[in-house]
């Protein structure tokens, strides 16, 4: 059975041209630069080839599910990061405003969107939330007109380089998953910031950041759904993104076949063509006949997804599969081609480092097994009556103090710091070389972008001095700006600071650069960005401009010539305890165990939300296993 239709096919050649003439030759350079071809996807969004499966109503080329994947398939083929730019726009980015958006939202949003005047994507991930979506921290609050969004998202595809994100966050706590709802929010909007591009393994040409808010003000008009249906939203987005994910993978694996044939048809050994070795042929043959099961696997799920039938399933195994034999793929190309293969420039090189994303993002391998089975077997049994109460989250340095300075004058915030410094027994009469190597530090006063330009290090160095400790720095400021060398880098996969005290100046808190410091008794942030993750992850936080705030420090903190510190004795980090309320008014099954909670009510047993257990029905049941009401108890928990 053949899926494609002339429409499709001249629509590959179409995509395939523009790709081979404009990605192909820079491809090298994007990987390399870790660049985001910008001017590239305005032209193919100029094109109409960022909406093809959206209707000419909405701005879209009117095409379908199969040609996105096609799409998706063939800039793959020269460059996965390329290829999964439009799969986030389409999939991630406007497919959830056209599903679930009303008509305002979809000629203010997706028109652009389909038309190529924008670019989307899709904020789901949060450190406590990637394949448990149910974990999401980010909050909105409704205040009058407007919801206040504030949170982060991380590893976001297109982030900083979309101008409309479909952001999902709590807007009912302690409800779980039916507590969060999705929005529409665009880019420039105050408090709405970036991180950096994160520096990946592959899809370098990819824009990933994490995405920071801050009090940003979301009208109620952006809303998307009703509230409440985030997390189904979110699914259902995901089933589809699958889709494209599993084309990006396809695609991937067949630029590297592609380029194994050729090699092997050009490279010669005792006197022939590599091709003509069986052991090449059989390789040649299994990578053919795995990515033609993976094709059809593609395109099987794309058609049931635009004929509106079950797709779930099939999208799963869509994309387990094609990123499966996507690693296989490029890995037995790049045996083709020997040690010339394992050479940086290398094509096949590339495509070995795109290809292992496939099967982490849109749902790791893993995940995509529990949905195939869930779709087989059914949904597993709960081993314990479900509870909304809300989880415990640890930050990523662990439990913190989280005291946060900021009630009096810059001065007196300052002066307080100090002194609860002193009281757990830090000595600023005593200090280290401000070059001590960052493992064997006991102190390190650290420098992140928040800084700003580089005449503002002295500023850091003046602390470094004046607290009697080493200097260091986040990634970007080494790597990037370049304002330190690289050995100040601190983070997870730099130098790990397990000394007493580090003072992050202008630090955000990206997840590597915390799990980098979660071993520092204590923990000091200095940041202009309230919601900045690394005040969660710290024990002392002052909110302020670092140009004012850290001259005042080094002040406050300077004894003149520093006596030599005595050799470091790890001081004992202070564990807050965090009391976690106990739920009221749940009752538990005594057949089954199922647990009744108030706040999320009985839906199927048409029980509002809000319901308590003593105004229930008479006549109501267990929606588990049909006990009566008299046979619930009070919740042990309480």
């Amino acid at each position: 059975m053949s899926y494609t239709t002339k429409k499709h096919d001249e629509l590959r050649a179409q995509i395939r041209e523009w790709a081979e003439r404009e990605i192909k030759p820079i491809a090298f350079m994007l990987d390399q630069e870790n660049r985001f071809p910008g001017e590239q996807i305005k032209e193919f969004g100029k094109m109409g080839l960022l909406g093809i499966p959206f209707p000419k109503e909405y701005g879209g080329l009117g095409g379908d599910i199969l040609g996105y994947a096609i799409g998706v398939e063939e800039l793959s083929r020269v460059d996965g990061g390329t290829g999964v730019i439009l799969s986030a726009h389409v999939s991630l980015g406007a497919y959830p405003i056209y599903a679930f958006g009303n008509e305002d939202q979809k000629q203010k949003y997706l028109v652009p969107l389909a038309k190529g005047e924008k670019l989307g994507a899709f904020g789901l991930t949060e450190p406590n939330a990637g394949s448990d979506a149910g974990g999401t921290e980010t909050t909105a609050e409704l205040r009058g007109d407007h919801y206040i969004l504030n949170g982060e998202k991380i590893f976001i595809t297109n982030g900083g380089e979309a101008d409309v994100y479909v952001i999902f966050a709590v807007t009912t706590p302690g409800i779980g998953t039916k507590g969060i709802s999705a929005f529409i929010v665009e880019k420039g909007w105050d408090g709405f910031t970036f991180g950096d591009h994160y520096d990946k393994m592959g899809i370098r040409s990819s824009a990933t950041r994490q995405l920071l808010f801050n009090n940003v003000k979301v009208p109620k008009e952006n809303l998307l759904g009703k509230e409440g249906e985030g997390f189904k939203i979110a699914m259902s987005t995901l089933d589809g993104g699958r889709i494209g994910i599993a084309a990006q993978a396809l695609g991937i694996a067949q630029g590297a076949y592609e380029a194994a044939v050729e090699y092997a048809k050009e490279r010669e050994q005792f006197d022939a063509p590599i091709a003509q070795l069986q052991a090449i042929q059989f390789k040649i043959a299994e990578m053919a006949t795995k990515i033609r099961a993976a094709r059809l696997l593609v395109y099987s799920a794309a058609e049931l997804k635009e004929n509106h039938e079950p797709y779930g399933m099939e999208s799963a195994m869509a994309k387990k599969y094609a990123s499966d034999i996507c690693l296989e793929v490029v890995n037995d190309a790049l045996q083709v081609f020997g040690g010339t293969g394992y050479l940086k420039g290398m094509e096949v090189e590339r495509f070995y480092r795109d290809a292992k994303i496939c099967t982490i993002y849109e749902g790791t391998n893993e995940i995509q097994n529990v949905v195939i089975a869930s779709h087989i077997l059914g949904k597993s049994a709960k081993a314990k009556p479900v509870s909304a109460k809300p989880k415990a989250k640890t930050p990523v340095t662990g439990p913190r103090k989280k005291v946060m300075i900021n009630e009096g004058t810059a001065e007196a915030n300052v002066e307080k710091l100090v002194e609860l410094l002193k009281n757990d027994g830090y000595d600023f009469t005593v200090g280290i070389d401000i070059d001590t190597p960052i493992i064997n530090a006991e102190r390190v006063v650290s420098a992140g972008k928040g800084i700003g330009e580089k005449e503002n290090m002295k500023l850091v160095e003046d602390l470094a001095k004046a607290a009697g400790a080493a200097l260091g720095s986040s990634r970007p400021v080494a790597e990037q700006l370049k304002y330190v060398p690289l050995n100040r880098y601190v983070g997870m996969s730099g130098q790990k600071f397990t000394g007493n005290l580090y003072i992050a100046c202008g630090v955000s808190g990206a997840i590597q650069h915390l799990k980098g410091i979660k071993d520092a008794s204590t923990i000091v942030a200095i940041n202009l960005n309230g919601n900045a993750p690394i005040f969660k992850n710290a024990d002392y936080g002052i909110v302020g401009d670092v140009k004012e705030i850290l001259p005042l420090l080094t002040k406050a903190l300077d004894t003149g010539k520093k006596k030599p510190a005595p050799p470091m004795v790890k001081m004992k980090r202070t564990v807050p305890d965090e009391p976690t309320p106990a739920p009221r008014g749940r009752y538990v099954c005594l057949g089954c165990g199922y647990e009744y909670i108030p706040e999320l009510g009985d839906e199927d047993g048409e029980v509002n939300p809000g319901t308590a257990y003593k105004d229930l029905p008479e006549e109501w049941v267990c929606p588990e296993c049909g006990e009566e009401k008299h046979n619930f108890i009070p919740s042990s928990e309480q």
